[in-house]
């Protein structure tokens, strides 16, 4: 097995999303709505929002969940220098399994009714099926390509958002989406890039499934007096607890783990897991689906600074020119939307 592994682990949006906020647009500026009242059925209608957000209190919750994708963005070299070798499976049971049920510790929460089941469902996506996915896109695939493929999820999340949300994206989305392809694609693919069916099917099938948990997040919402670190750990202990018997079953536990390892895991499951999923889906209960999904961006963007900071790669002016299209992206896909339904 090769190293792509890290580089796709990052580029690829590593984290996902959780539940959060209310039926917010997806094209929209966010509608932070009351949660939903104890005990209130799913199927019912949440409350009709009452506030959105000014534009500098949509600024901060964009910056935070900003930091969720920026983290993810140094996996490439976090794996590359300090964690051992060919067991990227081991790496991802790693993230999610330790870092959910150190959040169910301090929580002190389960689920109750029909949380069950959805946070199974949002843990399935977000990490026990997103990460094989994952990793299996990574081993067929070039970090680049695997990273083009990826920056479709603004796209994909709008198309959700019309049947699950019943929202029309609007122009100005579609075309930061169709930008942030085009950046991504400049920033990191190679003449000499070459591409496998199946790892593409892979990677298409890993964002797709991550778009529709954004999707579903924000039509679930988050149950009344539950913290989003409760719901980050009950996603995660799910997660993990679906990769963590695949990860033994097909990698197995090296010999002996490094102070290097140690410490590449710990940094892993506590910053670049626990703390940036924590943010990432505040960010999904405060902005519309469409901003969060393109603040996605920032991990090609982080990836390849890293590399060019600590690894000592070089940019082509073509990776310049994409690196500004993807900010471009990003800045034109938080812009203030109406809502516009179908």
């Amino acid at each position: 097995m090769s190293r792509t592994t890290g580089t796709t682990a990052s580029t690829a949006a590593t984290g996902s999303t959780a539940a959060t906020g209310s039926t917010a647009a997806t094209g929209s500026i966010s509608t932070h709505a009351p949660r939903p009242a104890r005990g209130s059925s799913a199927g019912q209608n949440p409350p009709a929002p009452t506030s959105r957000p000014s534009a500098k209190a949509a600024a901060g919750f964009a910056a935070l969940a900003a930091i969720g994708p920026a983290t993810w963005g140094t996996t490439y070299v976090t794996t590359t220098e300090l964690l051992p070798p060919d067991r990227p499976l081991l790496a991802a049971a790693l993230r999610a399994l330790p870092a959910g049920l150190i959040l169910l510790a301090l929580t002190r929460r389960l689920p109750s009714g029909d949380w069950w089941w959805k946070a199974a469902v949002l843990g399935l996506l977000n990490f026990g099926a997103f990460f094989p996915l994952l990793f299996f896109g990574a081993y067929h695939l070039p970090g680049g390509v695997a990273s083009t493929i990826s920056a479709v999820m603004p796209l994909l999340v709008a198309g959700f958002g019309i049947g699950v949300l019943k929202v029309r994206p609007t122009r100005r989305t579609l075309t930061a989406g169709l930008v942030g392809v085009a950046g991504v694609a400049l920033l990191v693919l190679r003449g000499s890039a070459t591409v496998d069916l199946a790892g593409i099917a892979a990677m298409l099938t890993a964002t797709t499934l991550m778009a529709l948990a954004i999707v579903l997040s924000k039509r679930w919402g988050r149950p009344e007096g539950v913290s989003l670190l409760a719901l980050t750990g009950w996603q995660l202990t799910a997660g993990g607890l679906v990769l963590a018997p695949i990860a033994l079953t097909a990698e197995g536990l090296p010999d002996h783990f490094t102070g290097a390892n140690l410490a590449g895991y710990t940094y892993l499951g506590i910053i670049g897991t626990a703390l940036a999923y924590a943010l990432w889906f505040r960010g999904i209960e405060r902005l519309p689906a469409s901003s969060v999904s393109f603040l996605g961006l920032a991990n090609p963007v982080v990836a390849t600074l890293a590399g060019l900071v600590i690894l000592g790669q070089t940019l082509t002016v073509w990776q310049v020119a994409g690196l500004v299209l993807v900010l471009s992206s990003v800045v034109l896909g938080q812009g203030r939307r109406q809502t516009q339904r179908p």
